[in-house]
C-alpha cells in the first residue's frame, strides 16, 4: 500500500505503518494537550499504541490460522481505522475461511478475558461517551475496546470478518460468486445504513467506516467475479502477444520513442539469446525525462524480477503470481521457455469484461 513503511518482520509477515497512522496520533495528542495538559496526551498517545497492538495481535491472529491451512501473510498494514493483513489467497474451503476469519477476533477475546479476569478491568459500556478522557482507567478502556473489537468485526460486512463469516456459510449452500455478490449487497446495505447514522448523528468517523465499507464489499465482489472466472481459463487466454520488446543495452531514449509510438505500458526486456531478463515500465521512463538520462541504459532502470508461467498454467496462478510480486507483468513463456506473451493488470480487467456472460 502506499505511503505505507516498514517497522520490521515477524515469522515472515512485514509489518507495516500507513503514514496517517501518525497523524492520528499527532492529533490524539494535540487534542489531549490542549483539553487536559501534556501528562494526558502521554497517555493518550500510549492508550492508542495499546489498542493498534491489539490490533496488530488481533491481525497475527488471521495469519497464524492462515498458514495452517498453507496461506502466506506477506504484510500487516496500520491504518487509523484499524489493520490490514493482506493474505496470499483467500481458501476456497467454507469451513478454512470461517476458522480464519474467526482467528482474529478470538484473539480479541482472549485479551479481554486477561485484562478483565487477571487486571479487574471492568467493561461497562456507559464509558464508550468518555473513550477519549485519559483520567479514565486504563486497562478499563482497554478491555472496553477489545470487546467492541470484537462486536464490530462481526458484522456481516466485507471486509470485516463477519462478513467474511457470512460469504463462507453461503457458499455451502450455493456458488461462490453468488455467495461473494450477496455478502457483498448485505455490506453495501449496511454501509449506507452506517453513513445515515453517521450524518444524522453528526459522527464523520461513522460515515468514514461506511464509505470504507462500501468499496470494500463491491472490490470483493469483483474479485470473486474474476476468481471464478479464473478457474475456467489459462494463461494462453488473456496474454498479449502482440508487443515491441528492447535490448538491456538499449538507452532510455529508445525506450522514450518506443513509448511515442506504442500503447504499451510495459516492455519486456530480452538478452541476445532471447531469454527474458526484466521488464521496463512507462511509468519508470517517464519519471527521467530530462535529457542527461536520456543516454542511460534501460537495465538500469527495469525491474528484473517478473514471475514466468506457460501457455497452460491455470488463470488461478497468474492471478496469485500478479498479487505477489512486484512487477507490473507476469512474462509467458512457451515449452522451450521463449517468451510469448505477457499478462498485466489491465488486460485481466479487459478479459473479465470480454469473458464474463
Amino acid at each position: 500500500m502506499r505511503w505505507s513503511y516498514s517497522i520490521g518482520k515477524i515469522r515472515g509477515t512485514e509489518l507495516r505503518v500507513h503514514i496517517t497512522f501518525f497523524l492520528l496520533l499527532i492529533w490524539i495528542a494535540a487534542g489531549a494537550w490542549a483539553t487536559q495538559g501534556p501528562q494526558a496526551a502521554t497517555t493518550s498517545v500510549l492508550f492508542i499504541l495499546a489498542v493498534f497492538a491489539c490490533v496488530v495481535l488481533h491481525e497475527f491472529g488471521h495469519a497464524t490460522m492462515a498458514a495452517r491451512f498453507g496461506v502466506k501473510t506477506p504484510d500487516i498494514t496500520l491504518l487509523p481505522i484499524g489493520g490490514l493483513a493482506r493474505l496470499e489467497r483467500i481458501p476456497e474451503n467454507p469451513r478454512q475461511e470461517i476458522l480464519i476469519a474467526l482467528a482474529g477476533p478470538a484473539v480479541n477475546v482472549v485479551i479481554w478475558l486477561l485484562l478483565t479476569g487477571l487486571l479487574g478491568a471492568a467493561t461497562r459500556l456507559g464509558d464508550l461517551q468518555s473513550m477519549e478522557n485519559a483520567s479514565q482507567d486504563f486497562w478499563g478502556r482497554l478491555a472496553l475496546v477489545n470487546f467492541l473489537l470484537v462486536a464490530f468485526n462481526m458484522i456481516p460486512a466485507f471486509p470485516m470478518d463477519g462478513g467474511r463469516v457470512f460469504r463462507a456459510v453461503l457458499s455451502i449452500f450455493m456458488d461462490r460468486i453468488k455467495a461473494t455478490e450477496l455478502a457483498a449487497r448485505t455490506g453495501q446495505i449496511i454501509a449506507f445504513l452506517f453513513a445515515f447514522w453517521g450524518l444524522t448523528g453528526g459522527n464523520p468517523i461513522l460515515v468514514l467506516i461506511a464509505v470504507f465499507i462500501f468499496f470494500a464489499a463491491g472490490a470483493e465482489s469483483s474479485d470473486a467475479v474474476m476468481r471464478g472466472l479464473a478457474h475456467r481459463a489459462k494463461a494462453r487466454d488473456a496474454a498479449i502477444t502482440t508487443f515491441q520488446t528492447l535490448a538491456p543495452d538499449a538507452t532510455l531514449e529508445m525506450a522514450a520513442q518506443a513509448i511515442l509510438h506504442s500503447s504499451q505500458s510495459e516492455f519486456p526486456v530480452l538478452a541476445a539469446d532471447g531469454r527474458l531478463v526484466g521488464v521496463l515500465t512507462r511509468a519508470s521512463v517517464l519519471t527521467h525525462p530530462e535529457a542527461e538520462h536520456r543516454a542511460e541504459l534501460v537495465s538500469t532502470v527495469m525491474i528484473e524480477d517478473v514471475p514466468t508461467v506457460t501457455l497452460e498454467t491455470g488463470m488461478d496462478a497468474v492471478l496469485n503470481a500478479l498479487a505477489a510480486g512486484s512487477a507490473p507483468i507476469v512474462a509467458v513463456l512457451d515449452r522451450a521457455g521463449r517468451l510469448v506473451g505477457f499478462i498485466n493488470r489491465e488486460n485481466i480487467g479487459e478479459w473479465i469484461i470480454l469473458t464474463r456472460r
